[in-house]
């Protein structure tokens, strides 16, 4: 996409698909992404390097997705003061559990806002880099007020559904 403002990493390609409702947000609200896989540990240093480009290529928030050690999110932070936004995803037999805790217990310093762990997380770390830009984006803002209103009246329908049909 041209001028991405929103760099979204994963730790491998199999993360993509747990990733997918982030990428589908971000496209929804019209916010310009761009995809990449790095790894914290198999390339740290082109981690780095993108990291460090990032700001100058008009990212203005990162999301990293990782599973296990989990150990992207916090990579992605010690090379940048952009706001970064973790995703744990699910994997092992701790089932994101590993993952969760190593994308919340960064040490003091060095933030990484956390999601939950998998698709909702992924989906959450759209909306919270969109409320990111939003802060000096006035369509942005509407558009993330209009999302809200659609999550509601889907809810309000489903009321009336199940209400008319057992009460």
């Amino acid at each position: 996409m041209a001028d991405p403002r929103v760099g979204v990493l994963m730790g491998s390609e199999s993360d993509l698909e747990t990733m997918r409702p982030c990428l589908e947000t971000l496209r929804s609200l019209e916010i310009p992404f761009e995809v990449s896989i790095l790894s914290a540990h198999r390339t740290p240093a082109m981690t780095r390097d993108y990291v460090e480009a990032a700001p100058g290529r008009g990212i203005r928030v990162l999301v990293a997705a990782a599973g296990g050690a989990a150990h992207l999110a916090g990579a992605v932070a010690a090379h940048t003061t952009l706001p970064v936004v973790g995703v744990p995803m699910e994997s092992g037999v701790l089932t994101g559990l590993d993952a969760l805790l190593a994308t919340v217990q960064m040490p003091g310093g060095f933030p990484v806002a956390t999601m939950a762990v998998g698709s909702w997380g992924a989906k959450n770390a759209a909306i919270f880099a969109a409320q990111i830009l939003a802060a000096d984006d006035d369509a942005l803002r509407d558009k993330l007020v209009a999302m809200r209103k659609g999550f509601a009246e889907k809810v309000t329908a489903a009321n009336e559904r199940v209400r008319a049909e057992w009460t």
